[in-house]
């Protein structure tokens, strides 16, 4: 299998946690990426133009975070990532989004700042500050749903909360997040995650 990926990206470290967690990280080989050039080829695999996109050795390609984690996650024999049904499952995959959500935002945000100046929009630039706050205050009364069995959502929590340490540090999630914090801080030591962790 080949990933195409950029190492910065936290959709990008979800499923290379979920690689890692399902036995699987030997067996992908990494393509860096830049989805940005104006020469890259990604199109060509992706029509939307994003990583990760995970080509399958039958040529066979798969598109995007949850799809590849879920595929992911059928190819080994340990305990599953997604649960297979009930309310465990429905669980997992509403974290995977609540977090992945949190990246769009934090994603969108940057893009924006990035601008030139007089092209910004104050008012955007505050929308997406403004999800990620409600984001963040949503794990964190999720916080002991967290604590509980590693599932996809658990991952991707960790991915998102990794990617607003790299770029997002002025917001501040930790602060009146205590359980949040906490959870974090312990979960941080897991080896898929620091083993993923942007230079």
């Amino acid at each position: 299998m080949k990933l195409r990926y950029s190492k910065t990206s936290p959709y990008v470290r979800k499923v290379m946690m979920v690689a890692m967690e399902a036995g699987l990280a030997a067996d992908i080989t990494l393509e860096p990426t830049d989805a940005w050039s104006p020469d890259t080829t990604l199109p060509q695999d992706n029509p939307i133009g994003k990583v990760p996109t995970l080509i399958l050795d039958d040529g066979t390609i798969l598109y995007d975070s949850p799809v590849i984690c879920e595929y992911l996650d059928g190819l080994h024999d340990g305990p599953k990532l997604f649960p297979v049904a009930g309310p465990a499952r429905w669980t997992a995959l509403r974290l995977q989004a609540l977090a992945d959500g949190i990246c769009d935002a934090a994603v969108l945000r940057r893009l924006e700042a990035m601008r030139p100046e007089e092209e910004r929009s104050p008012s955007w630039i505050g929308r997406q500050r403004m999800v990620l706050v409600r984001g963040c205050d949503a794990l964190e009364a999720d916080a002991g749903t967290l604590a509980g069995p590693t599932t996809v959502g658990t991952l991707a929590s960790m991915a998102a909360l990794g990617y607003l340490d790299l770029r997002c540090d002025d917001l501040g999630w930790r602060d009146g997040r205590p359980r949040l914090a906490a959870w974090f801080e312990e979960a941080s030591r897991r080896q898929s995650f620091r083993d993923t962790r942007p230079a």
